[in-house]
Protein backbone atom coordinates (compact mmCIF):
# COMPACT_ATOMS: atom_id res chain seq x y z
CA UNK A 1 0.00 0.00 0.00
CA UNK A 2 1.30 3.20 -1.18
CA UNK A 3 1.98 6.00 1.36
CA UNK A 4 0.38 9.53 0.19
CA UNK A 5 0.89 12.97 2.19
CA UNK A 6 -1.62 14.98 3.64
CA UNK A 7 -1.62 18.65 3.95
CA UNK A 8 -2.68 20.05 7.19
CA UNK A 9 -4.93 23.03 6.80
CA UNK A 10 -5.53 24.83 10.42
CA UNK A 11 -8.46 26.57 10.72
CA UNK A 12 -7.96 27.13 14.89
CA UNK A 13 -7.46 31.09 14.17
CA UNK A 14 -10.39 31.32 11.96
CA UNK A 15 -13.64 28.67 11.88
CA UNK A 16 -12.51 27.87 15.53
CA UNK A 17 -12.24 31.50 16.96
CA UNK A 18 -15.68 32.06 15.74
CA UNK A 19 -17.04 29.62 18.23
CA UNK A 20 -18.70 31.20 21.37
CA UNK A 21 -16.08 31.81 23.71
CA UNK A 22 -13.03 30.72 21.86
CA UNK A 23 -12.12 34.59 21.15
CA UNK A 24 -8.45 35.80 20.84
CA UNK A 25 -6.72 38.95 20.56
CA UNK A 26 -4.44 39.86 17.81
CA UNK A 27 -1.53 39.30 20.63
CA UNK A 28 -2.85 36.02 21.59
CA UNK A 29 -4.08 34.72 17.54
CA UNK A 30 0.02 35.65 17.07
CA UNK A 31 1.31 33.93 19.64
CA UNK A 32 -0.98 30.63 18.81
CA UNK A 33 0.23 30.93 15.04
CA UNK A 34 3.92 30.59 16.06
CA UNK A 35 2.91 27.53 17.73
CA UNK A 36 0.76 25.86 14.77
CA UNK A 37 4.22 26.91 12.54
CA UNK A 38 6.14 24.97 15.28
CA UNK A 39 3.46 22.04 14.98
CA UNK A 40 4.41 21.72 11.65
CA UNK A 41 0.90 22.68 10.05
CA UNK A 42 1.17 23.51 5.85
CA UNK A 43 -1.71 26.46 6.35
CA UNK A 44 -2.74 28.46 8.91
CA UNK A 45 -5.91 30.34 7.95
CA UNK A 46 -5.18 33.52 9.80
CA UNK A 47 -8.87 34.69 10.18
CA UNK A 48 -11.74 36.35 7.96
CA UNK A 49 -10.64 40.08 6.84
CA UNK A 50 -13.72 41.61 6.17
CA UNK A 51 -15.35 40.62 9.32
CA UNK A 52 -14.14 43.35 11.20
CA UNK A 53 -10.33 45.59 11.33
CA UNK A 54 -9.46 43.41 14.19
CA UNK A 55 -9.75 40.00 11.47
CA UNK A 56 -7.84 41.99 9.55
CA UNK A 57 -5.34 42.84 11.51
CA UNK A 58 -4.44 39.87 13.24
CA UNK A 59 -4.00 38.42 9.20
CA UNK A 60 -1.69 41.20 8.25
CA UNK A 61 0.61 41.01 11.56
CA UNK A 62 1.05 37.03 10.90
CA UNK A 63 1.59 37.25 7.04
CA UNK A 64 4.26 39.63 8.82
CA UNK A 65 5.85 37.46 11.58
CA UNK A 66 5.50 33.95 11.41
CA UNK A 67 7.68 31.69 8.74
CA UNK A 68 6.92 28.73 7.53
CA UNK A 69 3.48 27.85 6.92
CA UNK A 70 1.18 29.36 3.95
CA UNK A 71 -0.66 31.89 5.27
CA UNK A 72 -4.56 31.97 4.15
CA UNK A 73 -7.41 34.24 4.60
CA UNK A 74 -11.32 34.05 4.24
CA UNK A 75 -13.42 35.63 1.64
CA UNK A 76 -16.49 35.64 0.27
CA UNK A 77 -16.99 35.49 -2.90
CA UNK A 78 -17.46 39.27 -3.46
CA UNK A 79 -14.85 41.87 -5.02
CA UNK A 80 -14.66 43.76 -1.81
CA UNK A 81 -14.10 40.82 0.38
CA UNK A 82 -11.54 39.23 -1.82
CA UNK A 83 -9.42 43.11 -2.07
CA UNK A 84 -9.44 43.23 2.18
CA UNK A 85 -8.17 39.63 2.03
CA UNK A 86 -5.38 40.22 -0.79
CA UNK A 87 -4.35 43.26 1.08
CA UNK A 88 -4.08 41.56 4.89
CA UNK A 89 -1.91 39.03 3.05
CA UNK A 90 0.18 41.06 1.34
CA UNK A 91 3.71 40.42 3.42
CA UNK A 92 3.16 36.72 3.50
CA UNK A 93 6.00 35.13 1.18
CA UNK A 94 3.54 31.75 1.00
CA UNK A 95 0.15 33.40 1.03
CA UNK A 96 -3.65 31.78 -0.51
CA UNK A 97 -7.14 33.13 -0.87
CA UNK A 98 -9.65 31.34 -0.10
CA UNK A 99 -13.14 31.86 -1.50
CA UNK A 100 -16.11 30.39 -0.69
CA UNK A 101 -19.89 30.19 -1.54
CA UNK A 102 -22.47 27.70 -0.51
CA UNK A 103 -24.07 25.54 -3.61
CA UNK A 104 -26.78 24.15 -2.05
CA UNK A 105 -30.53 24.64 -3.02
CA UNK A 106 -31.32 24.66 0.61
CA UNK A 107 -28.50 28.03 1.32
CA UNK A 108 -28.63 29.52 -2.40
CA UNK A 109 -32.70 29.54 -1.63
CA UNK A 110 -33.02 30.51 1.80
CA UNK A 111 -30.18 32.71 2.44
CA UNK A 112 -28.44 34.10 -0.35
CA UNK A 113 -31.96 34.26 -2.31
CA UNK A 114 -29.57 34.03 -5.51
CA UNK A 115 -29.96 31.54 -8.22
CA UNK A 116 -27.77 28.63 -9.50
CA UNK A 117 -26.37 30.24 -12.34
CA UNK A 118 -25.54 33.92 -10.56
CA UNK A 119 -23.56 31.54 -8.12
CA UNK A 120 -21.62 29.78 -10.72
CA UNK A 121 -20.84 33.30 -11.94
CA UNK A 122 -20.13 34.88 -8.91
CA UNK A 123 -17.48 31.68 -7.98
CA UNK A 124 -15.86 32.18 -11.06
CA UNK A 125 -15.38 35.69 -10.92
CA UNK A 126 -13.96 35.56 -7.49
CA UNK A 127 -11.51 32.87 -8.54
CA UNK A 128 -10.62 35.40 -11.58
CA UNK A 129 -9.64 38.13 -8.67
CA UNK A 130 -8.28 35.65 -6.14
CA UNK A 131 -5.39 35.32 -8.85
CA UNK A 132 -4.38 39.38 -8.81
CA UNK A 133 -2.96 38.98 -5.19
CA UNK A 134 -1.59 35.23 -5.61
CA UNK A 135 -1.86 31.81 -7.98
CA UNK A 136 -2.70 29.72 -4.84
CA UNK A 137 -6.40 29.70 -4.54
CA UNK A 138 -8.89 27.93 -2.82
CA UNK A 139 -12.50 27.56 -3.32
CA UNK A 140 -15.12 25.90 -1.09
CA UNK A 141 -18.56 24.59 -1.61
CA UNK A 142 -20.55 25.41 1.23
CA UNK A 143 -23.04 23.28 2.27
CA UNK A 144 -21.38 20.88 -0.79
CA UNK A 145 -22.37 17.56 0.91
CA UNK A 146 -26.29 18.51 0.75
CA UNK A 147 -25.92 19.83 -2.78
CA UNK A 148 -27.30 18.50 -6.14
CA UNK A 149 -24.60 16.13 -7.58
CA UNK A 150 -24.69 17.34 -11.43
CA UNK A 151 -24.53 20.99 -10.09
CA UNK A 152 -21.89 20.81 -7.66
CA UNK A 153 -19.61 18.78 -10.31
CA UNK A 154 -20.41 21.40 -12.68
CA UNK A 155 -19.00 24.43 -10.57
CA UNK A 156 -16.01 22.33 -9.37
CA UNK A 157 -14.78 22.02 -13.24
CA UNK A 158 -15.67 25.88 -13.66
CA UNK A 159 -13.70 27.08 -10.67
CA UNK A 160 -10.57 24.45 -11.33
CA UNK A 161 -10.73 25.73 -15.19
CA UNK A 162 -10.72 29.33 -13.88
CA UNK A 163 -7.31 28.95 -11.68
CA UNK A 164 -9.03 27.29 -8.56
CA UNK A 165 -5.75 24.96 -6.91
CA UNK A 166 -7.57 23.45 -4.01
CA UNK A 167 -11.42 22.67 -3.83
CA UNK A 168 -12.95 22.03 -0.34
CA UNK A 169 -16.19 20.08 -0.11
CA UNK A 170 -17.25 20.94 3.74
CA UNK A 171 -20.18 19.15 5.21
CA UNK A 172 -20.90 21.90 6.47
CA UNK A 173 -23.60 21.02 9.59
CA UNK A 174 -22.04 18.03 10.16
CA UNK A 175 -24.61 16.11 8.58
CA UNK A 176 -22.91 12.95 6.97
CA UNK A 177 -22.17 10.01 7.83
CA UNK A 178 -18.50 8.18 6.65
CA UNK A 179 -19.96 5.67 3.84
CA UNK A 180 -21.92 9.02 2.37
CA UNK A 181 -18.51 11.09 2.60
CA UNK A 182 -16.52 8.69 0.88
CA UNK A 183 -19.02 7.76 -1.82
CA UNK A 184 -19.50 11.58 -1.85
CA UNK A 185 -15.64 12.28 -3.10
CA UNK A 186 -15.34 9.41 -5.17
CA UNK A 187 -18.32 10.53 -6.90
CA UNK A 188 -17.09 13.91 -7.55
CA UNK A 189 -13.66 12.75 -8.28
CA UNK A 190 -15.09 10.54 -11.10
CA UNK A 191 -17.49 12.93 -12.63
CA UNK A 192 -15.42 16.18 -12.58
CA UNK A 193 -13.41 16.20 -15.88
CA UNK A 194 -10.27 18.52 -14.44
CA UNK A 195 -10.41 17.04 -10.79
CA UNK A 196 -6.84 16.24 -11.18
CA UNK A 197 -5.43 19.62 -11.84
CA UNK A 198 -6.61 20.35 -7.99
CA UNK A 199 -6.35 19.25 -4.45
CA UNK A 200 -9.04 18.36 -3.30
CA UNK A 201 -10.18 18.93 1.09
CA UNK A 202 -12.18 18.05 3.45
CA UNK A 203 -13.77 20.23 6.11
CA UNK A 204 -16.31 18.18 8.60
CA UNK A 205 -18.18 19.40 11.09
CA UNK A 206 -18.96 17.42 14.59
CA UNK A 207 -22.36 17.98 15.07
CA UNK A 208 -23.12 14.00 14.92
CA UNK A 209 -19.02 13.37 16.85
CA UNK A 210 -18.28 12.29 12.71
CA UNK A 211 -15.57 14.77 12.06
CA UNK A 212 -12.78 13.38 12.01
CA UNK A 213 -13.95 9.94 10.85
CA UNK A 214 -15.64 11.65 7.76
CA UNK A 215 -12.28 13.46 7.05
CA UNK A 216 -10.27 10.19 7.00
CA UNK A 217 -13.20 8.83 4.72
CA UNK A 218 -12.87 11.42 2.36
CA UNK A 219 -9.14 11.08 2.69
CA UNK A 220 -9.27 7.38 1.75
CA UNK A 221 -11.84 8.62 -0.88
CA UNK A 222 -9.28 10.89 -2.36
CA UNK A 223 -8.73 13.93 -0.47
CA UNK A 224 -5.15 15.18 0.13
CA UNK A 225 -6.04 18.42 2.37
CA UNK A 226 -7.72 17.98 5.82
CA UNK A 227 -9.11 21.05 7.17
CA UNK A 228 -9.09 20.88 11.25
CA UNK A 229 -7.99 22.41 14.67
CA UNK A 230 -6.37 22.32 17.59
CA UNK A 231 -8.88 20.72 20.07
CA UNK A 232 -11.50 20.32 17.68
CA UNK A 233 -12.64 23.88 18.73
CA UNK A 234 -15.22 25.37 15.76
CA UNK A 235 -18.71 26.35 15.39
CA UNK A 236 -21.11 25.19 17.54
CA UNK A 237 -19.86 20.89 18.05
CA UNK A 238 -16.50 22.08 16.20
CA UNK A 239 -14.03 20.64 13.40
CA UNK A 240 -12.49 17.99 13.05
CA UNK A 241 -9.70 17.59 15.33
CA UNK A 242 -5.76 17.95 14.48
CA UNK A 243 -4.35 15.83 17.04
CA UNK A 244 -7.12 12.89 16.16
CA UNK A 245 -6.65 12.89 12.33
CA UNK A 246 -2.84 13.03 12.90
CA UNK A 247 -2.81 10.51 15.07
CA UNK A 248 -5.34 7.94 13.32
CA UNK A 249 -2.55 8.16 10.66
CA UNK A 250 0.11 7.37 12.78
CA UNK A 251 -1.39 4.82 15.03
CA UNK A 252 -3.11 3.21 12.23
CA UNK A 253 -0.79 3.62 9.31
CA UNK A 254 -1.87 -0.29 7.95
CA UNK A 255 -5.04 1.54 7.05
CA UNK A 256 -4.71 5.26 6.67
CA UNK A 257 -0.65 5.18 4.73
CA UNK A 258 -0.37 8.99 5.22
CA UNK A 259 2.37 11.22 6.39
CA UNK A 260 1.72 14.68 7.45
CA UNK A 261 4.01 17.42 8.25
CA UNK A 262 3.08 17.75 11.90
CA UNK A 263 5.40 17.24 14.85
CA UNK A 264 3.70 15.00 17.29
CA UNK A 265 5.35 16.17 20.00
CA UNK A 266 4.21 19.78 19.85
CA UNK A 267 0.05 18.47 19.46
CA UNK A 268 0.45 18.53 23.51
CA UNK A 269 1.89 21.49 24.44
CA UNK A 270 -0.41 22.96 21.06
CA UNK A 271 -3.69 22.24 22.79
CA UNK A 272 -2.74 23.63 26.17
CA UNK A 273 -1.55 27.11 24.87
CA UNK A 274 -4.66 26.86 23.15
CA UNK A 275 -6.84 26.70 26.51
CA UNK A 276 -4.61 29.13 28.62
CA UNK A 277 -5.44 31.93 25.35
CA UNK A 278 -9.15 31.11 25.70
CA UNK A 279 -9.73 29.95 29.37
CA UNK A 280 -11.33 26.93 27.82
CA UNK A 281 -10.88 23.79 29.30
CA UNK A 282 -10.72 20.68 26.69
CA UNK A 283 -13.12 17.79 27.99
CA UNK A 284 -11.45 15.15 30.24
CA UNK A 285 -12.02 12.44 28.32
CA UNK A 286 -10.74 13.66 24.60
CA UNK A 287 -8.76 11.80 22.68
CA UNK A 288 -5.38 12.55 22.55
CA UNK A 289 -4.90 16.08 24.77
CA UNK A 290 -7.94 15.62 27.88
CA UNK A 291 -6.35 14.64 30.95
CA UNK A 292 -7.68 11.07 31.36
CA UNK A 293 -6.04 10.30 27.55
CA UNK A 294 -3.75 8.54 29.40
CA UNK A 295 -4.82 8.21 33.03
CA UNK A 296 -5.41 4.94 34.08
CA UNK A 297 -7.57 4.02 37.46
CA UNK A 298 -8.97 0.40 37.09
CA UNK A 299 -6.91 -1.78 38.83
CA UNK A 300 -6.66 -4.22 36.26
CA UNK A 301 -5.48 -1.60 33.55
CA UNK A 302 -3.36 -0.02 35.63
CA UNK A 303 -1.36 -3.61 36.48
CA UNK A 304 -1.01 -4.33 33.07
CA UNK A 305 0.24 -0.68 32.48
CA UNK A 306 3.09 -1.34 35.11
CA UNK A 307 3.58 -4.71 33.41
CA UNK A 308 3.60 -3.27 29.65
CA UNK A 309 2.28 -0.09 28.77
CA UNK A 310 1.25 -2.02 25.28
CA UNK A 311 -1.51 -3.93 26.93
CA UNK A 312 -3.72 -0.24 27.12
CA UNK A 313 -2.00 2.60 25.44
CA UNK A 314 -1.80 2.49 21.65
CA UNK A 315 0.21 5.52 21.61
CA UNK A 316 2.89 6.56 24.34
CA UNK A 317 1.90 9.67 26.02
CA UNK A 318 5.97 11.30 25.09
CA UNK A 319 5.21 10.57 21.37
CA UNK A 320 2.41 13.95 21.42
CA UNK A 321 4.01 15.72 24.05
CA UNK A 322 3.03 14.59 27.22
CA UNK A 323 4.82 14.24 30.15
CA UNK A 324 4.07 10.28 30.91
CA UNK A 325 1.13 8.24 32.11
CA UNK A 326 -0.74 9.01 34.83
CA UNK A 327 -1.52 6.32 37.58
CA UNK A 328 -5.06 7.74 39.24
CA UNK A 329 -5.70 7.00 42.25
CA UNK A 330 -9.20 6.11 43.04
CA UNK A 331 -11.41 3.27 44.71
CA UNK A 332 -10.91 1.20 41.62
CA UNK A 333 -7.08 1.22 42.26
CA UNK A 334 -4.96 -1.79 42.98
CA UNK A 335 -2.28 -1.76 45.32
CA UNK A 336 0.46 -1.60 42.77
CA UNK A 337 -0.48 1.77 41.53
CA UNK A 338 -0.81 3.05 44.76
CA UNK A 339 3.05 1.68 45.49
CA UNK A 340 3.63 3.08 42.25
CA UNK A 341 2.44 6.41 42.39
CA UNK A 342 3.96 6.83 46.33
CA UNK A 343 7.55 6.38 44.15
CA UNK A 344 7.03 8.69 41.72
CA UNK A 345 6.08 11.51 44.49
CA UNK A 346 9.31 10.18 46.28
CA UNK A 347 7.69 8.44 49.05
CA UNK A 348 8.75 4.40 48.26
CA UNK A 349 6.74 2.37 50.63
CA UNK A 350 8.39 -0.52 52.63
CA UNK A 351 6.93 -3.91 52.14
CA UNK A 352 5.17 -3.70 55.42
CA UNK A 353 3.60 -0.30 54.90
CA UNK A 354 2.08 -0.85 51.97
CA UNK A 355 -1.34 -3.01 52.94
CA UNK A 356 -1.73 -0.19 55.57
CA UNK A 357 -1.44 2.68 53.41
CA UNK A 358 -3.35 0.78 50.81
CA UNK A 359 -6.58 0.68 53.08
CA UNK A 360 -6.24 4.12 54.32
CA UNK A 361 -6.40 5.39 50.51
CA UNK A 362 -9.04 3.39 49.65
CA UNK A 363 -11.30 4.96 52.53
CA UNK A 364 -10.53 8.18 51.20
CA UNK A 365 -11.44 7.26 47.59
CA UNK A 366 -14.83 6.15 48.60
CA UNK A 367 -15.42 9.35 50.27
CA UNK A 368 -13.27 11.99 48.12
CA UNK A 369 -13.56 9.68 44.52
CA UNK A 370 -9.87 10.58 43.56
CA UNK A 371 -6.77 10.71 46.19
CA UNK A 372 -4.73 13.57 45.53
CA UNK A 373 -0.81 13.30 45.91
CA UNK A 374 -1.10 15.52 48.91
CA UNK A 375 -3.23 12.72 50.13
CA UNK A 376 -0.94 10.15 49.82
CA UNK A 377 1.38 12.32 51.35
CA UNK A 378 -0.92 12.99 54.27
CA UNK A 379 -1.65 9.08 54.68
CA UNK A 380 2.26 7.91 55.03
CA UNK A 381 3.48 10.66 57.09
CA UNK A 382 0.49 10.05 59.82
CA UNK A 383 0.88 6.67 59.79
CA UNK A 384 4.72 6.84 60.18
CA UNK A 385 4.18 8.95 62.49
CA UNK A 386 1.86 6.63 64.88
CA UNK A 387 4.20 3.91 64.26
CA UNK A 388 7.22 6.05 65.56
CA UNK A 389 5.16 7.20 68.45
CA UNK A 390 4.02 3.69 69.26
CA UNK A 391 6.67 1.30 67.94
CA UNK A 392 4.79 -0.83 66.32
CA UNK A 393 3.38 -0.99 62.73
CA UNK A 394 0.28 0.88 62.08
CA UNK A 395 -2.91 -0.72 61.39
CA UNK A 396 -5.95 -0.02 59.84
CA UNK A 397 -8.16 0.61 62.20
CA UNK A 398 -5.35 2.81 63.91
CA UNK A 399 -5.72 5.52 61.28
CA UNK A 400 -9.21 6.34 60.76
CA UNK A 401 -10.77 4.43 64.04
CA UNK A 402 -13.19 2.18 61.75
CA UNK A 403 -11.87 -1.13 59.50
CA UNK A 404 -11.52 0.12 56.14
CA UNK A 405 -14.43 -1.44 53.99
CA UNK A 406 -13.59 -3.20 50.63
CA UNK A 407 -14.32 -1.17 47.94
CA UNK A 408 -14.76 -2.92 44.27
CA UNK A 409 -12.40 -3.07 41.25
CA UNK A 410 -9.41 -2.74 44.14
CA UNK A 411 -8.14 -6.49 44.18
CA UNK A 412 -5.65 -6.61 41.34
Amino acid sequence: MSTDRLTIFDTTLRDGEQAPGFSMRIDEKLKLARQLATLGVDLIEAGFPIASEADAESVRVISEQVQGPVIAALARCHPADIDRAGEALAAAPRRRIHVFIATSDLHLERKLRMTREACLDAAVAAIHRARRFTEDVQFSAEDATRSDMDFLCRVIQEVISAGCTTVNLPDTVGYSTPDEIGEFFRTVLSRVPNAGHATFSAHCHDDLGLAVANTLAAVRAGARQVECTVNGIGERAGNASLEEIVMATRVRADLLPYTTSIEPREIYPSSQLLTALTGEAVQANKAIVGRNAFAHEAGIHQDGMLKDRRTYEIMRPEEVGVPQATLVIGKHSGRHAVQRRCEQIGLALERHEVETVYWAIMSIADREKVVSDRDLADVIGRIRGKRQTAGTPASVTDFNGTPAEVGYGHGV
